[in-house]
């Protein structure tokens, strides 16, 4: 009998570690493009300060097509989306445009892929074409058909390409469902689509802001069905819906050209709403203890700290704790890391940071040295921040009060992703290729 409980002793020793270990070795996953938290942070990441186009690259793999979508990562796994024309003009067109104003390729068919890649070597372990379709509307030149970000929570992997769907996938690149069936975006100035969705409990949420009927969906996120369904009256919006907790209620936080507000996440009622946007925002909301950050910049400046248990319309309001009108971020959302909130002005390389509970500036408006123009958001792992301009110059600055710029980095070609720091690297989403910086 000894014999016997000691085997079952064993087995169910073996069992636990081939379960917990492999988890254990891929700890810091960075499933969502704002990462774990929703505010760009890593908790445990301890990326390289310091590389090139050579140094301290792991590995680099080519992605054929164009995107601007942020990789996530998962466990051993790496996710992209990519846009890749199937006619030859289309790559003609873009290159003799010079990538300049708001001129872009003629519309042409398109496959709207996934990949998956192996994080320690490079490998590519699966590719999905989503959907083969010619897009309906153009987009700006320096913008592409898969700027939205793909998210995961280790069960399922989900592609957004807007009017062409939202697609779900396991792991192991097998489609479950997709649902196509929203309408077709009509985005202002015909700029083009990147909104990306959250995954919170069993739900995904889906943001449909455009210059048509807008929404905010609520699906199912292991079968599509919707949940719920809002209506927004809110023009074209590129944001990224945040999903917070507060005194045991989730809300979801949403920006919008006529009101930033919070939503009930079980129901879709609105709880709270604050007018002082700027036009089409693209930056998505950080939250901090009890509160929620929302700010534009385009044609404008204004970034708020709301309370988030706040009800109704709260405009000149005790819920608004302060606001700041003036070099507020465009394309970039804020960081917010250790009580601090960092943001650019505009789309430029001109940076401020913040105590997040009064508003007080550490430092504002200070130029970051090789930082020009700028779309990547910031992120902040192992004490450090990462600026990463179109460029694809990261400048790395001390995690702290005052501004201290510890590196300057370059992979070589145009960055207009967010970098996912996980673990010990750092992962960089390219114009042409897609990189893991590791020491």
């Amino acid at each position: 009998m000894d014999f016997y409980k000691r085997l079952r002793s064993y087995l169910s020793l073996l069992v636990f570690v081939t379960l917990v270990v492999p988890a254990a070795l891929w700890a810091d996953d960075w499933g969502h493009w704002r990462g774990p938290n929703g505010n760009g942070v890593s908790i445990e990441a301890t990326p390289p300060t310091e590389w090139s186009d050579t140094k301290n690259v792991k590995w680099k793999v080519a992605i054929e097509g164009k995107g601007s979508g942020s990789p996530v990562v998962w466990g051993d796994r790496v996710f992209v989306v990519t846009a890749v024309s199937t006619e030859a003009q289309s790559r003609e067109s873009d290159e003799s445009s010079g990538r300049r104003g708001r001129r872009s390729a003629p519309l042409t068919q398109t496959d709207f892929q996934i990949l998956c890649f192996d994080r320690a070597t490079g490998k590519k372990i699966w590719q999905q074409t989503a959907v083969t379709t010619t897009p309906h509307q153009g987009v700006h030149s320096t913008n592409n058909f898969a700027s939205a970000s793909p998210c995961t929570d280790g069960q399922h992997v989900y592609a957004f390409f807007g009017s062409r769907g939202l697609y779900c996938y396991t792991m192991d690149g097998q489609l479950v469902w997709k649902r196509d069936d929203f309408g077709q975006m009509e985005t202002r100035n015909a700029f083009g689509e990147g909104s990306s969705p959250t995954i919170s409990g069993s739900k995904i949420i889906v943001p449909w802001d455009h210059d048509g009927p807008s929404a905010l969906y609520a699906l199912d996120k292991l079968t599509g069905k919707t949940i719920w369904k809002t209506k927004r009256d809110e023009p074209t919006n590129w944001s990224t819906p945040l999903i917070v907790e507060n005194d045991g209620q989730k809300q979801i936080v949403m920006n919008g050209q006529n009101f930033a507000r919070g939503y009930d996440f079980e129901s879709g009622e609105e709880l709270w709403r604050c007018g002082g946007q700027t036009q089409r925002p693209c930056a998505s909301a950080v939250y901090h203890d009890g509160m929620v950050y929302v700010g534009s910049g385009f044609r404008g400046s204004f970034l708020g700290a709301f309370r988030a248990d706040s009800k109704g319309d709260i405009g000149d309001t005790n819920d608004v704790v302060w606001s700041v009108n003036r070099d507020t971020p465009d394309i970039a959302s804020p960081l917010l890391s250790e009580g601090r909130i960092y943001f650019h002005k505009g789309k430029s390389g001109v940076l401020s940071c913040l105590d997040a509970k009064t508003g007080e500036p550490f430092f504002s408006a200070t130029r970051v040295p090789g930082l020009s123009s700028i779309y990547a958001s910031p992120v902040a792992a192992g004490g450090y921040v990462f600026l990463t301009g179109r460029s694809g110059r990261t400048v790395v600055l001390k995690d702290g009060e005052e501004f201290e710029v510890v590196a300057s980095n370059s992979v070589g070609e145009t960055v207009d992703a967010t970098p996912a720091p996980v673990g010990k690297q750092l992962f960089i989403r390219g114009e042409r290729h897609l990189f893991c910086i590791e020491e």
